[in-house]
C-alpha cells in the first residue's frame, strides 16, 4: 500500500497487516484541538476551518454527518476527493459527480495537503482532515476527535441548538463509541483485510457477536444511549449504512446482513430518515471506492449492481421513548 515517507511518495512502503495476518490500522498523526475559546491556539470561528473528505469513507462520513446535523454547512467548507483511490492516493476530480477540486490549494492529490502541513510527513494520507486556513496547517485527522470538536467547540458557530454529546449521557456515549470501535467500526476492516484464516475468523466472530448484542440492546431503546441521538449513533451509522452494500460481500462479513436483524435494521432506517442524514449518504461513491480501489480483494474491479436497499421503508422506532431533536425538523422545514 502506498504512503508518504519523509514527504516523498512511495508505492511499496506500507503493509496493512502485521506478522499474524491481522489488520493493522495506522495511528493518526495530527491531534490538535479546536476549542470554544477565542484565546485558544485553534479557536472555533465560522469560515476559518476546512474539511477534506471522501463520501465513501465511513470515518470522513462521521465528520460530514455532524456538520450536517449541527447546521455548520455555511461555516465549515468542504473539499471532496474521488472515491476511486489509485496508486497516487486520494485524488481531486472536480469533473466527476459528487467530487470537488481542492478548494484551498488547488492540489491534485490529498497527499500534497499533508506535505503542505508537514514537508517531512511520513504516513498514509487519510480522510477526514480538518485544516486551519489562518495558520495554514492540519489541525486534526482523527475522525472521532473531529466529530467531537464539531459537536462541542463549534456549538456557538451555529444557530442550531443540537448537541450530540449531552450532559448526563457523556460517560455512556464515550463508553459506547469505544465499545463499538474494535469489533464493529474497525472489525469489518479486520475481517476484510485479514491475512490469515485465524485472523479473519477472530474478527468476523467478534463483529457478529457485537452486532447481535447491540441488536438485543436496541429492542427497547431508540438509540444506543437511550432516548437521545448522540455521537455514538453517528459512529454506528456510518458503518451500518455500508454494511449490506459493501462489507457483507467485499469484506466477507456474510454471516448476516443488517437487513436480517430485527432491531438494527429499523434502527438504521430510523437514523437514515432523520433530517440532515440522508443527504450525506452516497452509495455510488461508497460502492465504487471499495470495489474498485482494493485490487487485492477484487482484482477485476467490477462494481456489483445490488443489493437494492430501501432505507426509506417505514419503521416503528418512533413508538419508543425519545426521538431526534425537534430543532432538526424545524430547520428542514424552513
Amino acid at each position: 500500500m502506498n504512503m508518504l515517507v519523509d514527504g516523498e511518495w512511495r508505492t511499496d512502503a506500507y503493509a496493512s497487516t502485521d506478522d499474524d495476518g491481522e489488520f493493522d490500522r495506522q495511528e493518526t498523526a495530527f491531534r490538535d484541538w479546536v476549542e470554544a475559546d477565542p484565546d485558544a491556539e485553534f479557536p472555533a470561528e465560522a469560515g476559518r476551518y476546512h474539511l477534506y473528505v471522501s463520501l465513501a469513507c465511513p470515518w470522513a462520513h462521521r465528520a460530514l454527518l455532524v456538520r450536517s446535523l449541527k447546521g455548520l454547512e455555511d461555516g465549515l467548507s468542504v473539499s471532496v476527493v474521488d472515491p476511486y483511490r489509485e496508486n497516487d492516493g486520494w485524488e481531486f476530480s472536480p469533473e466527476k459527480d459528487g467530487c470537488t477540486e481542492d478548494h484551498l490549494h488547488g492540489y491534485d492529490y490529498l497527499r500534497d495537503v499533508y506535505t503542505e502541513a508537514d514537508s517531512d510527513f511520513t504516513g498514509r494520507p487519510t480522510v477526514p482532515v480538518l485544516w486551519d486556513t489562518e495558520r495554514g496547517t492540519i489541525v486534526n485527522n482523527e475522525s472521532e476527535e473531529i466529530m467531537r470538536m464539531l459537536d462541542t467547540a463549534f456549538h456557538e458557530v451555529t444557530d442550531r441548538d443540537v448537541t450530540l454529546y449531552p450532559e448526563g449521557y457523556r460517560d455512556e456515549v464515550d463508553e459506547t463509541i469505544a465499545d463499538i470501535y474494535d469489533p464493529i467500526n474497525n472489525g469489518v476492516y479486520r475481517a476484510g483485510f485479514a491475512g490469515t484464516q485465524a485472523a479473519y475468523d477472530e474478527a468476523v466472530t467478534e463483529l457478529f457477536d457485537a452486532l447481535d448484542r447491540y441488536d438485543e440492546l436496541l429492542e427497547d431503546r431508540r438509540y444506543l444511549c437511550g432516548d437521545r441521538l448522540t455521537e455514538a449513533d453517528v459512529a454506528m451509522f456510518t458503518t451500518l449504512i455500508r454494511f449490506d452494500a459493501v462489507y457483507h460481500t467485499h469484506f466477507k462479513c456474510n454471516v448476516r446482513q443488517i437487513s436480517d436483524y430485527e432491531n438494527l435494521w429499523p434502527y438504521l432506517r430510523d437514523l437514515y430518515q432523520t433530517p440532515g442524514v440522508a443527504e450525506t449518504v452516497d452509495l455510488g461513491h461508497i460502492k465504487e471506492h471499495y470495489y474498485r480501489s482494493h485490487a487485492d480483494l477484487n482484482p477485476k474491479r467490477i462494481v456489483p449492481k445490488g443489493p437494492a436497499i430501501d432505507f426509506e421503508e417505514s419503521h416503528d422506532r418512533d413508538e419508543l421513548p425519545g426521538g431526534p431533536p425537534e430543532e432538526l425538523a424545524r430547520a428542514t422545514r424552513t
